[in-house]
């Protein structure tokens, strides 16, 4: 009433079927919740955590084995869509790509996986009297997945097909879905196609006004083209179905002489018509029908007879039959070839396992036999694995142990097949007799040779020739009539070979002509039908399916009715609980209460736990040395067990720590240790103990990782200072070097100038000098006749002086283009010159013009025009010179290159 319909019964999984639809319970977003959560079985019981912890067991690093997931229970018990759900859920988790080509590859296989759903469900599946969705086939899905525990691929293995359904439906059942799916949902050229005219009715289609979910006919097609069925070829696996039907439509009637065949009953149009829809020639098709072949004597004569009516339309059925188990199995491998992955790109797979829930109808036959069969085989693989071999385990690993009775069903598994003589070997030495077997007949062969079984009983008020079988779930009544005829499933040679002649490109895929084939007809027919017995093929499937389950981790989910009718919001206590004490739920919970389901050998858990010794202080220093952990020497068993012995125990120890460090505080019940003990061989804990060892692992590693992490920086910052150090010793000492060479230029340069300074000072001094020396020469030649003939002033001789030794700086300086202007530069110049300012023969200073012609100089007043032959003046400039006075010296006009008229200022 509340919603909740998932709950667990110890280590298995009961599921409610709520007859209703409840999609907020299979959201994407609650089955990421469970994926991410750390603890999923913290959170409610729901198939998700189951589906979660087989992918956790995968992924784990002690034992990682191969997973498995058993549903069952009855039919309508919700088995399909528990196992749809799970295939969803991993479809979403088990995808982690790492690039944007991957994930399309992922999702495309994702998508494929998906799809094999609806398809395997139109053709495999049908409405019956408890499940309007009920599974006429087993099957064992097969999730493929890589190293980094991606789903890469999938492969579908299935078990025994009703085929019967195709020819035979009970009253109020239906035919396959597909069937009502093509005359429900074809369009109008398709019916045209097909010859399936609106309100035509077939034989085999009962019920056709009721309208299913199921009946979605576009699902099916979008389904089918995703997994590599394209439309052209779709089109013709439907029309091979719309002349199935209407070979359903063909009958017979009693001939009035055995020597001929028996005539149509009215049924031309749809021989003619199935004839075509099967590219078959109608006259052989016909002939088939009703004449059979037989080979006699050694030279294999043959002998064609005509066939009763009853053997007319069995051999119609008989060929429906044939046709249809061929198009399934093609489809499941095609479906096998879209979506299975190589070989070596799968390391691991989870394992969905289908199958068929207990039936018991009014009307038992050899199919119910074989679905009951296979219930009773996954029921004792269940007690084997969880019941019987718990408490052997427990007793041989030297735990104190009260051992709790539980319900064993080998009896009933001897009764059916065992060894000398059970049900089936009985059913298979009928079919090798060569004589007619008759239902009264095989119920007295089967009473008096089992009479002694507990498990078979008699129901003598039934009118019907049957024998009773007490399964676990309950008694059943099987009807012995065409038992033996269902268990011998004859295939005519002569269909096989008019199916052979068929242009249809499908049937020739279906049916090739393999010479091979032919060769092995013959004498060995015989010997050979002992192997080919139905019952034979499906005991031999399912041995292969039961060694594959105990190679894997089994997971159980029991799927329960709440009531027969199909009714939401209703729950019948009575019938719950007679499903669940059928199928061992009640011992299961009393073992699993008590045991422990975590079981780990001695050396893997001191592999993985030795660690947490890192957690206390080193009290046993002595203890941890790994060498004994890992059992690489080469001593005895028993000598390996004793070095392991004391690392066992020093673990044990932590394990109170563990739990008060985990405890809650104010919360007692959380400060119980969680049992474990440790046997001869191995370590049995519960699921909570070993949440606890995990999180302590997880938590010295951590700390192991901040370690590393810390060791890390440090070495990384210590080598970073060293490189920042060297750096900065390589650039000072660079710089340096740069420095140095370019003070040494500087050197260079400044002593390059200095030597062509005092070059040129040397130079002007010789060039002074020497004209000082001509002026003097001529004035003391002059002196006897100037007016002038006095000693020179104190003035002049500081004039001369200056114009003698500091003249080149006055002229510098006089002529800059930059610097002191105005009167200052006067002051300059005549402080260079270091004449007095008041004087009253003062210096008239004159500044060259650039864009004048020609060079200005200090000069006398010239006396006639002269020409001179002189060098190049090395002064650039010499625009400056003092005023003419008749006392002032001359003859700087000898560095002039031309003649100037100075402009008195």
């Amino acid at each position: 009433m509340a919603d909740m319909f998932y709950t667990n019964a110890g280590c298995t999984l009961v599921a409610l079927n709520p007859f209703k639809p409840v999609p907020q319970l299979y959201s994407l977003e609650l089955m990421r919740e469970y994926h991410t959560a750390s603890q999923p079985q913290k959170l409610k019981p729901h198939i998700f955590t189951v589906g979660e912890q087989t992918y956790r067991n995968v992924k784990s690093l002690i034992e990682p084995v191969n997973q498995s997931i058993i549903v069952s229970g009855e039919s309508g018990a919700g088995k399909t869509w528990t196992s749809r759900c799970l295939m969803k859920f991993y479809a979403v988790v088990a995808t982690s790509p790492t690039s944007w080509e991957t994930h399309k590859v992922v999702e495309r296989i994702e998508q494929r996986i998906l799809n094999s759903n609806p398809v395997m469900e139109a053709f495999g599946n049908a409405c019956t009297l408890r499940n309007n969705n009920s599974s006429r086939f087993g099957k064992f899905i097969q999730l493929q997945l890589n190293r980094a525990q991606q789903m890469t691929g999938a492969a579908v293995q299935t078990y025994l097909l009703e085929k019967t359904r195709v020819a035979c439906q009970a009253p109020s059942e239906r035919n396959f879905h597909i069937f009502y799916q093509i005359c429900k949902g074809a369009s109008a050229d398709e019916r045209l196609q097909w010859h399936l005219p609106m309100g035509a009715t077939f034989s085999w289609l009962p019920n056709p006004e009721k309208t299913l979910e199921e009946d979605s006919f576009e699902v099916t097609r979008e389904a089918m083209l995703h997994l590599g069925i394209d439309t052209p070829t779709q089109n013709n696996i439907f029309k091979v179905l719309a002349g199935l039907l209407h070979l359903g439509n063909i009958q017979f009637a009693d001939s009035e002489d055995e020597s001929l065949p028996c005539q149509l009953d009215n049924a031309e149009c749809s021989v003619r018509t199935s004839a075509l829809l099967l590219w078959l020639p109608e006259n052989t098709l016909l002939k088939t029908l009703q004449i059979r072949t037989i080979k006699a004597g050694r030279q294999q004569q043959v002998f064609q007879k005509p066939c009763s009516r009853a053997e007319c339309n069995t051999r119609r059925d008989c060929l429906a039959k044939l046709v249809y188990a061929r198009l399934f199995d093609w489809l499941v491998s095609v479906i096998n070839g879209s979506i299975c992955a190589e070989p070596d790109s799968w390391t691991t797979f989870i394992g969905l396992l289908d199958v068929y829930g207990f039936e018991s109808f009014p009307n038992n036959s050899l199919e119910q036999l074989c679905i009951n069969y296979a219930n009773e085989k996954l029921q004792q693989h269940f007690v084997s694995h969880y019941l019987k071999a718990q408490q052997e385990e427990y007793a041989a690993e030297g735990l104190e142990w009260s051992f709790v009775n539980y319900q064993d069903n080998q009896t009933c598994l001897d009764l059916i097949e065992g060894s000398p003589i059970s049900i089936c070997s009985i059913i298979n030495e009928e079919c090798r007799l060569n004589r007619p077997s008759s239902a009264a007949q095989l119920q007295t062969r089967i009473e008096n040779a089992l009479a002694s079984s507990p498990c078979l009983g008699q129901n003598k008020l039934s009118q019907e020739p049957s024998f009773i079988v007490v399964h676990y779930a309950g008694p059943v009544r099987y009807n012995t009539a065409g038992l033996v005829e269902k268990n011998k499933d004859p295939i005519p040679p002569e269909l096989t070979t008019l199916l052979q002649q068929s242009q249809d490109p499908l049937l020739k895929v279906l049916f090739p002509i393999n010479p091979e084939e032919k060769s092995q007809e013959g004498p060995s027919g015989q010997s050979r039908t002992s192997v080919l017995t139905v019952v034979s093929k499906f005991k031999a499937s399912l041995e292969q399916l039961l060694q594959v389950l105990h190679s894997t981790t089994p997971h159980y989910i029991r799927c329960i009715k709440p009531n027969n009718e199909g009714q939401a919001q209703t729950f019948l206590q009575e019938e719950v609980l007679s499903q669940l004490e059928a199928c061992g739920l009640v011992e299961t919970i009393h073992i699993s209460a008590a045991g422990f389901p975590i079981r780990v050998s001695h050396r893997n858990f001191v592999e993985r736990y030795e660690l947490l010794h890192r957690l206390r202080p080193h009290t046993f220093s002595g203890l941890h040395s790994p060498s004994p952990a890992k059992g690489h020497s080469g001593g005895p068993p028993h000598a390996k067990e004793a070095m392991l012995q004391p690392l066992l125990q020093d673990i044990l120890h932590i394990l109170p720590a563990l739990t008060e460090a985990a405890a809650t505080p104010g919360d007692p019940a959380e400060a119980m240790p969680a049992p474990v003990h440790c046997g001869r061989t191995k370590v049995f804990m519960t699921d909570a103990m070993l949440e606890l060892l995990e999180r302590g692992r997880a938590q010295v590693l951590e700390q192991c990782a901040r370690c590393i992490q810390d060791g890390w920086r440090r070495h990384r910052h210590r080598k970073q200072e060293r490189q920042r150090q060297a750096a900065v010793l390589i650039q000072a000492a660079t710089r340096s070097w740069l420095t140095r060479k370019h003070i040494q230029r500087l050197h260079t340069a400044a002593t390059v100038i200095k030597r062509a300074w005092q070059k040129w000072k040397v130079r002007m001094a010789f060039l002074a000098s020497k004209e000082l020396d001509g002026v003097e020469e001529k004035h003391l030649s002059q002196a006897p006749c100037s007016l002038h003939s006095t000693p020179l002033s104190l003035v002049q001789t500081r004039l001369l002086g200056a114009i003698t030794h500091l003249w080149p700086l006055g002229l510098v300086l006089a002529n800059a283009a930059v610097g002191i202007r105005g009167f200052q530069r006067k002051l300059v110049v005549q402080a260079c010159l270091q004449l007095p300012s008041g004087s009253p023969s003062g210096v008239i200073v004159q500044r060259a013009q650039y864009d004048q012609a020609g060079v200005t100089s200090i000069r006398a007043l010239p006396q006639g025009s002269m020409k001179f032959h002189c060098r190049k003046s090395p002064l650039r400039y010499a625009d400056i010179c003092p005023e003419p006075s008749p006392d002032s010296v001359t003859g700087f006009n000898q560095i002039l290159l031309e003649r100037h008229r100075l402009i008195q200022v």
